[in-house]
């Protein structure tokens, strides 16, 4: 007989009259990880935030324990043991350490007004041992990388001695070294007893980790099983309604003869030293190299976010005078940040405003700047159908609304109205479920077979080989070794990164 902790009983949600779950049932068992994947929009952040105590239910139950659990806020749910470690980390980044772990509850002096600091110290510590973080509690937490700030989160969740730890992207803005870490301390919180629910899209994370899967699609339990009977080839094919045969498009054109963009002896203190770079027009260049290779900081220089030392960036062959963000704007090039949520979008502005930003000198008038608005709403009109954006009133719904996936194409389509000849595209897919990435690459492909030179930099190796035409490996700001599409070896590329490849 199994000891099921946790039972969703054919419980149900609509917004707006629109379904997001439709009666959902599925057994959680005590001290179990269980894998969570669908795509953006299939229902996983709505079924976990009414268990969270975010949202109420509109039909079915919970069971906890065998016990009605119906949490009327987070504080409920927090309560009852637990605890959502968010893909957007919920810290209040100018406190420290410990002041986090208590903000709701600080120990005090007996019954006096006074907070006991000491006490605050040594169980913040005590917390801090149970991931293995050995950062002092007064530290605040801006000054923590991304894979501290998740840890702290998980000995956050301890600290209040959660038994379900329900865990949403939890590897989005990690190094491959934290990521192991990360994984390390689920292990061992399994090995405890704790309960998982672990929330990715990264479905080889999902099959290390769970003991069990739950595919949701369109707000459905599509299958629920242990691990044995998936692959990931099954989840993508429960994921997505269809069985796909193939991650990556066929690319359907070839680079073009001419340079679009050129870096001669790139050099910045600390940042780049001596790179030398061509991108051709209906070119796809890749750029991979490990977590402080120095990758996105070259794309900031580029487009101007940042100055230079030493070099020079040439475009269509003319030298690059006033190296600035609205000057490349005006000479064609797009520039896709890797922090949709704080740099690409504006999440309370409406999907027709984020995709007019960029493009709007281009839809007014010469003399007297007012917008052309019905030309404009045509091209929003045509940016949401060619992309596929889906989205109920693209004048009317926020940015923030949208799943993942559908807001990256948003922060793509921004770009695509000022129609660039050169595009830069800094991690287009985190983030992002199976299916929108597939639809992503086919976007790519389009604008390349339009004779539009792409720079994509990403840290998944796999995706820069099934879609691009040559990769450039940096380490430590330098280039260490340039690949074409006829050379592509996994074992080989990811040997220059270490700077084991000879030259």
């Amino acid at each position: 007989m199994t000891d099921t902790i946790l039972r969703f009983e054919d419980v149900q949600k609509a917004f707006f009259g629109v379904t997001v779950l439709e009666g959902i049932t599925f057994d959680v068992e005590r001290g179990s990880v269980v894998g969570l994947v669908g795509e953006n929009g299939a229902g996983k952040s709505t079924l976990m935030n009414i268990l969270g105590g975010v949202v109420p239910l509109d039909a079915g139950q919970m069971l906890l324990d065998g016990a009605v659990h119906a949490p009327r806020d987070p504080k409920d749910a927090d309560r009852a043991g637990i605890a959502f470690i968010h893909q957007e980390l919920n810290l209040f980044t100018n406190l420290t350490i410990a002041e986090n772990f208590f903000i709701s509850d600080f120990p005090r002096r007996g019954g006096l007004p006074f907070l006991d600091r000491g006490q605050i110290r040594t169980r913040a510590q005590q917390f801090l041992a149970m991931v293995d973080l050995d950062v002092s509690p007064d530290v605040r937490v801006e000054r923590l990388t991304p894979g501290e700030r998740q840890l702290v989160e998980v000995a956050k969740a301890l600290s209040v001695d959660a038994r379900i730890l329900i865990f949403d992207e939890p590897t989005t803005s990690l190094t491959a070294r934290e990521t192991e870490r990360l994984f390390e301390i689920i292990d061992r919180l399994h090995q405890a007893g704790k309960t998982i629910i672990y929330i990715s899209h990264i479905l080889r994370d999902v099959m290390r980790l769970a003991d069990s899967i739950a595919v949701l699609r369109d707000g459905a339990l599509v299958v629920h099983g242990p691990r044995a009977e998936f692959t990931i080839h099954s989840m993508i094919a429960a994921m997505v309604g269809r069985d796909i045969e193939q991650l990556y498009p066929d690319r359907t054109s070839a680079p073009g003869a001419e340079v679009a963009l050129e870096v001669r002896q790139l050099s910045k203190s600390g940042i780049c030293h001596l790179i030398d770079m061509t991108l051709h027009k209906g070119e796809v260049l890749g750029i991979f190299g490990l977590m402080g290779s120095g990758r996105s900081e070259l794309a900031q220089i580029i487009f101007g976010l940042d100055d230079f030392d030493e070099g020079e960036i040439l475009v269509d062959g003319q030298p690059v005078k006033e190296l600035s963000p609205t000057r490349n704007i005006r000479a064609g090039m797009a520039f896709v940040t890797e922090n949709r949520r704080e740099e690409g979008l504006m999440m309370q502005a409406t999907v027709s405003d984020n995709l007019a930003l960029a493009a709007l000198p281009a839809f007014s008038t010469r003399f007297v700047r007012r917008v052309r608005s019905s030309t404009l709403a045509t091209a929003v009109r045509e940016t949401v159908d060619v992309l596929s954006i889906k989205v109920n009133d693209a004048f009317r719904s926020e940015a923030k609304g949208l799943s993942g996936g559908n807001q990256q194409k948003v922060v793509l389509g921004k770009w695509l109205m000022t129609k660039p000849s050169i595009l830069i595209i800094d991690e287009p897919t985190r983030g992002v479920d199976v299916g929108a990435k597939f639809e992503i690459y086919e976007i790519i492909d389009r604008i390349a077979a339009g004779g539009t030179a792409v720079l994509f930099i990403s840290s998944e190796l796999e995706e820069l080989l099934g879609l691009c035409d040559r990769i450039l490996v940096m380490g430590q700001g330098e280039v260490l070794g340039s690949f074409d599409r006829a050379q592509f070896d996994q074992e080989v590329i990811l040997r220059a990164a270490f700077r084991e490849h000879a030259a």
